[in-house]
């Protein structure tokens, strides 16, 4: 029992941190069509913008640096976000979308190096804030901490936010609009290409929160990016491209199926052994019976986005084909 308890809590909780990354990338994809390939190195420059500046601001606000690096990074990577856009991205935008791949594409290996240079290729000492490095309750034996309910929080309160704005607001009104219809979004007053800027601006700083939060969790180095980028591409296409919905139920559902895989040592072997079936060591893949859920726990976003592809191309809740 303890181990489905801390199993699903530390499920959902990095479930909700690729909701995060996932989010921002939706949102760009279903407002503007572009499938961002340097959305996780937005993520990455989030965590080490929270690092620098939480660095700073410990210097003059002792305890108050990651409080200010919360709020500051995610406008900093939007920004950065939103001109990439305007001075980037709107320039091959015409073209099509093969150069808008090519260019995200090669801006994500610019960012890396980028890093490296500014920062090295070692990681940093990015360090989870006192006041949230503790257990928040005890789970049986297990202590559950308090960072990682606070990630919980705010991906929640990110998820209400990102909902309340698109249905409940007129700028979230207007970039619906200006989607679908952009001529008339655009004869009734408003600068659609701005719109658009803001969009892949709120985008990327979505990405910059969750680097803030998922910086100091994890490990802040280089290779964070490459590490988280195959798997959002993962949550989008198995959730379904552009449903804001389907990012978060695939988000949950695979962060939970990695989780309990980690923790289990099943393996098909040891399922044959149990039933009474004892193949030897010579037994044809042999090898590959012997392997445990937890040592192929990796693959299993990839074999479930193989499947979803196979049944439902539109993923779980997409409305267009992937």
């Amino acid at each position: 029992m303890e181990f489905f308890v801390v199993s699903l809590l530390n499920g959902i909780s990095y479930g909700l941190l690729l909701f995060m990354l996932a989010s921002g990338l939706t949102l760009i994809f279903s407002m503007m069509g572009v499938l961002n390939f340097a959305h996780a190195s937005f993520y990455m420059i989030g965590a080490y913008a929270a690092y620098q500046i939480s660095t700073w601001m410990e210097a003059l606000w002792p305890g108050a640096g990651y409080w200010i690096a919360l709020v500051a990074a995610p406008l900093f990577v939007g920004a950065v976000g939103a001109l990439v856009e305007r001075y980037g991205l709107r320039r091959v935008h015409r073209w099509g979308h093969v150069p808008e791949l090519l260019f995200t594409f090669g801006l994500s290996y610019i960012v890396v190096e980028l890093v490296q240079i500014v920062w090295g290729r070692a990681a940093v000492p990015y360090p989870i804030p006192p006041a949230l490095d503790g257990p928040l309750f005890t789970v049986f034996s297990t202590q559950f901490p308090a960072y990682r309910g606070f990630m919980m929080l705010v991906a929640g309160l990110m998820l209400l936010a990102i909902w309340l704005m698109l249905t409940r607001t007129r700028v979230g009104l207007v970039i619906q609009a200006a989607l679908t219809h952009p001529e008339t979004v655009e004869a009734l007053g408003h600068n659609v290409p701005r719109v658009f800027m803001l969009t892949f601006g709120g985008g990327t700083a979505l990405a910059g929160l969750a680097g803030v939060i998922g910086g100091n969790a994890y490990v802040t180095e280089p290779s964070m990016a490459a590490l988280v980028g195959s798997i959002i591409f993962v949550v989008v296409v198995v959730g379904g491209m552009g449903s804001l919905a389907g990012a978060f139920v695939a988000s949950l559902l695979i962060g939970l199926m990695q989780t309990f895989a980690i923790g289990l040592d099943w393996s098909a072997l040891g399922l044959l052994e149990r039933l009474g079936v004892k193949p030897g060591p010579d037994a044809p893949l042999y090898s590959l019976w012997s392997l445990k859920l937890s040592q192929v726990a990796p693959v299993l976003p990839y074999l479930l986005l193989v499947l979803v592809l196979v049944l439902r191309p539109r993923g779980l809740m997409g409305t267009r084909e992937g």
